[in-house]
């Protein structure tokens, strides 16, 4: 089994006047050698925007662009025609594939916004750019793993990527544990912590904390305090 922890308080940052962004992996003017990506998983940004304040127009290429807003709500706009707003319990990708122009802000005229991005490098570049949303219902505290992102040629009832890699919410209750069983031979897992208190395969975790591990078959959460955490399962090459 191999591990690689990253502790809440060791992420990079990015601080502007309208901006508070954390980030797990080197991104922007945060360079870590040893923390550029977990596999497929490239991204992973912990953003909260001032109210009325935002991303302007910019340009991605050949990255699958994963958004969970966590408190508040986004606007979104797009260069292929898209006009949405994201809010608590939505989940956006986007294929950025061969390239699109997009502009994110907070809705609000009085409130911060708060919300995760995650990038995952697809299987191929050059691809047509997409974009889908779509609303979840809360996550059940009993263990239950909520799937909100699969593969594109999977089955599941999820919002697509083009990438052999899986996103799950979950909460576990203190005392309680959940097992995940990792679907591809050559896929590993990424645990980010929400908020709360856990272990994962004897590891301590606490709120914002990640921890990535590959080369096993199933991993164990079980709840020191109630938790939610996000799961991320991506190939590791």
């Amino acid at each position: 089994m191999d591990k690689v922890f990253h502790e809440a308080g060791t992420r990079g940052s990015s601080q502007l006047d309208w901006l508070d962004s954390r980030h797990s992996f080197s991104f922007a003017d945060y360079y870590c050698p040893e923390r550029i990506h977990f596999g497929a998983l490239r991204v992973l940004n912990d953003d909260v925007v001032k109210a009325g304040m935002g991303f302007g127009t910019h340009s991605h290429q050949n990255m699958e662009i994963i958004s969970i807003p966590l408190k508040g709500a986004l606007k979104h706009k797009d260069s292929a025609g898209h006009s949405e707003l994201i809010k608590a319990n939505d989940v956006q990708v986007m294929t950025a594939g061969k390239g699109i122009m997009h502009s994110e802000y907070n809705a609000s005229e009085t409130e911060d916004v708060h919300f995760l991005q995650v990038w995952i490098i697809p299987e191929k570049e050059g691809l047509e750019p997409s974009y889908d949303q779509r609303s979840f219902p809360d996550v059940n505290e009993n263990g239950e793993l909520q799937l909100l992102v699969a593969p594109k040629s999977s089955q599941h009832n999820a919002l697509k990527i083009n990438q052999n890699a899986y996103v799950f919410r979950a909460k576990v209750t203190s005392g309680n544990t959940l097992e995940y069983t990792i679907s591809g031979n050559a896929n590993g897992v990424y645990v980010f912590v929400l908020n709360g208190e856990l272990t994962v395969d004897g590891e301590i975790l606490r709120s914002r904390d990640g921890i990535g591990v590959d080369s096993v078959n199933s991993l164990e959460v079980m709840g020191i305090a109630n938790s939610e955490f996000l799961i991320f399962e991506v190939p590791m090459h």
